[in-house]
């Protein structure tokens, strides 16, 4: 009986041993699970990389006063204007937009402290370019002006006098000409500009101030075709006239306005090119003109042209 005693209370020893190793065990590899488990959560992406999908975009965050860009923020420089446009076009490719905050409350927010845009953007009034859409901008964040061609060849005054209130009153630093890909206002420019030069110059007696204004872009097409050697292809001439339609109304701004140009001069403004791709979605930024320096000392054109009328009259 006593041996059996004894062969008992070994048995339980043995096996309460056994639960302690299984159970230290167990809580060794938990331990050892949850710090691996930590360790990946915590192991940054590699330098430099880019966010791929919308889902590891990070949101854009408000730093406004009221959640949203009123007169009430600060003032932001043509570097940090134009980084905000890249990052916003950057969301807007890969799908992760911030555009669905915009609520009532920020409605109001604009309407009681008044706006303070960050850019003026001469951008095509085709439907397929929604400047706001394609920069992820909320209202108040951009000041938007939008023809046939983003064009200033004729020296719009709705254009030109808009973009001088906002460098203005509204403090503006950053302007943008933006063009598009497959835009049909230089095709069709193209287009009429190639059928002149084979109906030997002849112009139409009557023309539509839609013709006008494809007229007034036969410089630029013409430019383009000198650039490409004589190419008479037109979607090839069109396709390159988009970039030189940029430059030549960034040109034409600066020419044709005394304050922005005094105050791209004094760098208080920058005014920058850029094309907009119709199909990636992405905005290729192509910088300031590159023949800034020699355009800032030019003459306003539009003052000459606007004296002309006045001593006419005093003859």
């Amino acid at each position: 009986a006593r041996g059996e005693e004894e062969s008992r209370r070994l048995c339980v020893c043995v096996c309460v041993g056994c639960c302690a190793n299984i159970v230290s065990a167990m809580f060794s590899l938990c331990k050892t699970s949850t710090a691996e488990t930590a360790q990946e959560v915590v192991t940054p992406a590699p330098t430099g990389t880019m966010p791929t999908i919308a889902a590891d975009m990070p949101r854009q965050t408000s730093d406004y006063t009221h959640g949203v860009r009123t007169a009430q923020d600060e003032r932001i420089s043509p570097e940090r204007a134009l980084a905000k446009l890249q990052e916003g076009n950057v969301r807007f490719v890969s799908g992760a937009g911030t555009r669905a905050n915009f609520d009532a409350e920020h409605r109001q927010a604009l309407a009681a402290h008044g706006q303070n845009p960050i850019a003026a953007i001469i951008g095509c009034a085709d439907s397929r370019a929604p400047i706001e859409i394609l920069f992820d901008a909320l209202p108040g964040d951009i000041f938007t002006l939008r023809n046939a061609g983003n064009t200033l060849s004729h020296a719009e005054g709705s254009m030109v006098g808009s973009v001088e209130y906002c460098v203005g009153p509204l403090g503006a630093k950053l302007i943008v000409v933006l063009g598009h890909t497959k835009c049909g206002a230089v095709m069709g420019a193209t287009q009429t500009m190639l059928a002149s030069k084979k109906a030997g110059g002849a112009a139409s007696e009557k023309q539509t101030t839609l013709d006008k204004l494809l007229a007034g872009l036969a410089p630029v097409v013409q430019q383009a075709q000198a650039e490409l050697k004589g190419t008479e292809s037109a979607e090839e001439i069109a396709a390159h006239a988009i970039e030189v339609n940029v430059f030549f109304g960034i040109e034409k701004l600066l020419i044709y306005s005394e304050p922005i140009r005094s105050k791209v001069k004094s760098g208080e403004v920058q005014v920058h090119g850029a094309v907009y791709d119709i199909v990636s979605g992405k905005v290729n930024f192509l910088g300031q003109h590159p023949r800034l320096s020699l355009i800032l000392g030019m003459q306003a054109g539009l003052n000459k042209e606007e004296a002309m009328p006045e001593a006419a009259i005093g003859a």
